[in-house]
């Protein structure tokens, strides 16, 4: 591939509607041919669960998330539900003739996941990516890291990059979740179950089939030196040129659209 030139977001912590939003507002923009593929890395600010675009709002135990001070949000991607607290998130939004990202849905996972995978490897993480015929939106369970997706990135057999993505008519949209550090069966406290054995057994899986940076390495990596390092793995392993950027005026007006109309809005967030 020719190098391209990206533009890379390194974005300050902010609420999951505004997250979503300018993930969605970029993608309207490069669909426009206003602006660039996009790299976007970027954390929550306060926590935040984000369930999937067809995931049932009473999967959510919403008295106990407000009663731990979290926030909620539904993605416009697919996928199960994800607590997002000492993590990076990465987005990737590019067009749908980007070389990087054309082609079937599990050829784009397949490509993005090698970058995903050098990104590990340079933290010291031996992981591995394996396609599956089931994505995530077909699991019947809760929780995004209890199931497999497609090219999922694991770990000693154990999921460390929850991932999930959107086709569009503007394009392709990416994005994904890798936890460094913290307690990640915490989730387990804000969604729904029948009664505190069926939470016990639930949270024994998700520690069985995910793990965390911290876990693996035995020490913190702060998401500054996370962020750093996928900006040189997306940039060597996809022979790209990241040139560093904010939001465009136009984009910054259609994110505070879309936190108004619809990720703030009870209308989208409990559509089912």
């Amino acid at each position: 591939m020719q190098a391209n030139p990206w533009r890379i977001i390194k974005s300050p912590p902010a609420i999951g509607a505004w997250n979503m939003a300018v993930d969605e507002a970029i993608l309207l923009e490069i669909g426009a041919g206003r602006s660039l593929s996009t790299l976007r890395l970027y954390s929550w600010e306060p926590a935040c669960l984000s369930i999937g675009y067809a995931q049932s709002i009473k999967d959510v135990d919403l008295g106990a998330l407000h009663e731990n001070g979290w926030t909620l949000v539904r993605r416009p991607t697919g996928g199960r539900a994800i607590l997002h607290t000492d993590e990076l998130t990465y987005s990737v939004i590019a067009p749908l003739n980007e070389p990087r990202v054309s082609g079937s849905v599990l050829e784009s996972y397949r490509q993005l996941s090698i970058a995903l995978l050098k990104t590990l490897d340079m933290l010291g993480l031996k992981a591995q990516a394996d396609p599956h015929a089931e994505s995530p939106q077909n699991s019947l369970g809760p929780v995004c890291f209890e199931v497999p997706s497609n090219y999922e990135i694991t770990v000693g057999g154990k999921k460390l990059i929850g991932s999930a993505q959107a086709r569009k008519k503007e394009g392709i949209l990416q994005h994904g979740s890798l936890p460094l550090f913290g307690d990640i069966a915490r989730i387990m406290q804000v969604l729904h179950y029948n009664n505190a054995l069926e939470r016990t057994e639930a949270a024994t899986r998700l520690l069985e089939h995910a793990t965390n940076v911290e876990t693996v390495l035995n020490k913190k990596i702060s998401i500054e030196l996370a962020a750093e390092t996928f900006q040189t793995a997306f940039s060597e392993t996809l022979e790209l040129t990241l040139i560093p950027g904010d939001l465009s005026p136009v984009e910054y007006r259609l994110a505070e659209e879309l936190v108004q109309k619809k990720y703030a809005n009870n209308s989208w967030t409990d559509r089912m």
